[in-house]
């Protein structure tokens, strides 16, 4: 890969052989994946939609890489955001490994009821816009890494860790040469505009259906456990001090949770849990120094607000069962 410390609309790098390259998911600065080289392996962490693989190969070409030097895709979990392109992707590259969580390998291989929970979400007009078919991968190119299990790339070690919570099919892979994580949503997210004096705007993500708060806390604090000093968000970009966002994200999960209680009689119950969020959202952020208007800041975060408001009404509803 040639290195030559630029910077495009679309990718960034931010060292240690690592690359942010821009999905081009609903907006700039949204969704992130990474392309990680080593010695002269490949690594691509996350691969975003269908709109994202002719984004890979115009960056693979600006930067010298043939795709016979990817030796892996590595998706998180598989949330359509991180995940929905990893199909058409993989059809371009028929020597690289695949890997996924042990829990949602099968969806990959047969994608179909990904495709359908989506469509029920989004809509099928809106989701064929967005990620069309989804195209499966064969299980005999996957790898399905165990809980501390290494894999090389080069000259470094990716350990990849457990970390249910946001999804129970979610892992985060530790590099050792840059001494960070990739964390997928396990971390919350960080967008950029959202950064002022006092640092990143971390929050956690609560997209349906699997969140657990238990078990997002305890992951948040394994990944603080290996000591990191940055992570490597999906959503959006590269950040550190993990240690102390960890502390403000462990508490904000808190807070989602008790937003959830409080209106879990309420006979609007969705409606009632995203304007409570947004709240707190334009609440912190106040607190943070942020100079953006109101409007903007809902033009930012609506979406999560919705979607976070969904995960914590399912969690409620499984409460109850």
């Amino acid at each position: 890969m040639r290195d030559e410390g630029n910077e495009s609309m679309t990718s960034k790098d931010v060292g240690w052989g690592i690359h942010v390259v821009d999905t081009g998911f609903q907006r700039d600065n949204m969704a992130a994946c990474y392309v990680v080289e080593d010695a002269g392996e490949v690594a691509i962490i996350e691969t975003g939609t269908k709109d994202t693989v002719p984004r890979l190969f115009e960056f693979f070409e600006q930067q010298g890489i043939t795709p016979e030097q990817v030796k892996y895709v590595i998706v998180t979990h598989v949330h359509l955001d991180h995940a929905g392109g990893a199909g058409l992707l993989m059809q371009q590259l028929p020597n690289t490994t695949f890997v996924v969580h042990e829990k949602g390998a099968r969806h990959m291989v047969d994608p179909a009821k990904l495709q359908a929970g989506a469509t029920a979400v989004y809509g099928k007009v809106e989701f064929d816009r967005t990620y069309g078919d989804l195209v499966p991968i064969d299980k005999d190119v996957m790898k399905i890494p165990v809980d501390e299990e290494v894999l090389t790339l080069g000259g470094r070690r990716l350990t990849f860790i457990d970390t249910p919570g946001h999804a129970r099919h979610h892992f985060c892979i530790f590099d050792d040469k840059s001494q960070g994580f990739f964390t997928g949503d396990t971390f919350g997210l960080a967008y950029q505009e959202l950064t002022t004096r006092k640092g990143p705007f971390i929050i956690p993500t609560t997209t349906p259906v699997q969140f657990d708060p238990v078990a997002l806390k305890q992951s948040i604090k394994r990944i603080i456990s290996y000591n990191p000093q940055r992570v490597f968000l999906t959503h959006y970009g590269m950040v550190e001090q993990p240690e102390v966002l960890s502390e403000v994200l462990l508490s904000r999960v808190d807070k989602y949770v008790e937003i959830a209680q409080k209106n879990a009689d309420n006979p609007n119950r969705l409606q009632g849990i995203m304007e409570d969020i947004m709240a707190f959202f334009l609440e912190e952020l106040a607190m943070h120094d942020c100079v953006l208007s109101k409007d903007d800041i809902v033009t930012a975060l609506r979406v999560d607000a919705m979607l976070n408001a969904q995960g914590l009404d399912v969690w409620l509803s499984s409460l109850a069962k």
